[in-house]
C-alpha cells in the first residue's frame, strides 16, 4: 500500500485585470482619506493642496525609478495635455477645498464627485464604451446606493449655493483631468504621467493660496505628508494606472467607494453615526462593483 503524496499548494499570480481592479479599489480607499488630512492640516485648504503636490514629487520620482519608467519623447500636443492635466487638477483641488468651507460636507461630497456620472457618460458618447447588461444593472444599483448614501443629509439652499457651485465646478474639472490623463496613459507610464501632471499643478495652487490670503507655511507636517503620500502618490498613482485598464463606467462606479470610506472615517474618528440607509447604500455599491466586472452570458 502506497502512501498518498500530499498535494502542494503554489502561489497563483493574479491576472493583469485582477491586479488592475485591486489597484482601482485601493486608489479610491486611499483618496477617501484626503478630506480627513485636509481637516487635520494647520494651513489653508488651497495651501494644503499645494503641499500635497509639492511634497509628493520626490516620492513620485522614486516610484518612477523603481518601476523603470522614463519620460518619452514628447511633442507639443503631449506637453499641452500634461499642462492641461495639471491645471485641471489644481483647479479641482482649489475649488473643492474652498467649497468645503462654504457648504455642508454631504453637499461637497455629492457635487465634488459628479465624475461618477459624467465620466461614464463621456465613455458612452465619445469613447463608445457602452455597458453590457450586467454593467447597466450595476450602474442602476450604484445610482440607488449613492442616492441613499448622500440623500439623507443633502440640503440645497441659498446659504450653501456658493459652496455647492464651487464643488460642482471641482467635479467638472476632475472629470476633465480624468479624460486628459486617460489619453496621456496611452503613451507613458502611470507614474510618469502623474509626476509631470503634479509638477504642472504646483505653481497654480501656490498662486491660488496666495491670492486667497491663506496660511501657507505649516507648523505640523504630519497631516500634509499623509495627504501627499496616501492621497497623491499612492491614491492618484493607482488611479492613473487603472485608467488604462478599465472603461469610464467602471472607473466612475468605483469612485462611489470614496463616500463609503469617508463616512466610515467620520463614524470612527468623529462619532458621526451611520444610519440604515447608509449601510444599505454601501451594500448596493459593493454589489455594483462586483457586477460591473462580470461579462454578459449568451
Amino acid at each position: 500500500m502506497h502512501e498518498s503524496t500530499p498535494k502542494s499548494f503554489s502561489y497563483v499570480e493574479p491576472s493583469p485585470a485582477g491586479r488592475a481592479f485591486v489597484a482601482l479599489i485601493g486608489a479610491n480607499v486611499c483618496l477617501a482619506f484626503g478630506p480627513w488630512f485636509v481637516r487635520l492640516a494647520d494651513v489653508g485648504p488651497t495651501a494644503s493642496a499645494f503641499w500635497r503636490m509639492t511634497l509628493a514629487v520626490p516620492f513620485l520620482l522614486i516610484a518612477m525609478r523603481m518601476l523603470g519608467e522614463r519620460v518619452p519623447r514628447m511633442g507639443p500636443t503631449l506637453w499641452a495635455m500634461i499642462a492641461l492635466s495639471g491645471i485641471f487638477f489644481a483647479g479641482d483641488l482649489a475649488t473643492w477645498h474652498l467649497g468645503i468651507l462654504k457648504t455642508k460636507l454631504a453637499n461637497a461630497t455629492l457635487f465634488g464627485n459628479v465624475a461618477i456620472l459624467i465620466f461614464p457618460v463621456y465613455g458612452f458618447l465619445v469613447a463608445r464604451a457602452w455597458p453590457n447588461r450586467s454593467q447597466a444593472f450595476a450602474l442602476l444599483l450604484a445610482a440607488i446606493g449613492g442616492g441613499l448614501l448622500m440623500g439623507r443629509s443633502y440640503d440645497l439652499s441659498a446659504e450653501n449655493l456658493a459652496g455647492d457651485l464651487l464643488c460642482l465646478l471641482a467635479g467638472l474639472l476632475y472629470t476633465c483631468y480624468f479624460i486628459v490623463m486617460a489619453r496621456a496613459r496611452g503613451v507613458m507610464g502611470a507614474y510618469t504621467a502623474l509626476s509631470l501632471s503634479t509638477v504642472a499643478g504646483i505653481l497654480p495652487l501656490l498662486f491660488f493660496a496666495m491670492l486667497f490670503g491663506e496660511t501657507i507655511w505649516p507648523h505640523n507636517w504630519g497631516a500634509l505628508l499623509g495627504l501627499a503620500i496616501v492621497s497623491q502618490v499612492i491614491g492618484q498613482g493607482l488611479m492613473i494606472y487603472s485608467l488604462a485598464h478599465f472603461s469610464p463606467l467602471v472607473v466612475g462606479l468605483a469612485l462611489l467607494i470614496q463616500p463609503v470610506i469617508t463616512a466610515t472615517i467620520g463614524w470612527l474618528v468623529y462619532g458621526e453615526r451611520l444610519g440604515v440607509p447608509d449601510l444599505i447604500g454601501a451594500t448596493f455599491v459593493a454589489i455594483a462593483l462586483v457586477l460591473v466586472r462580470r461579462p454578459d452570458r449568451a
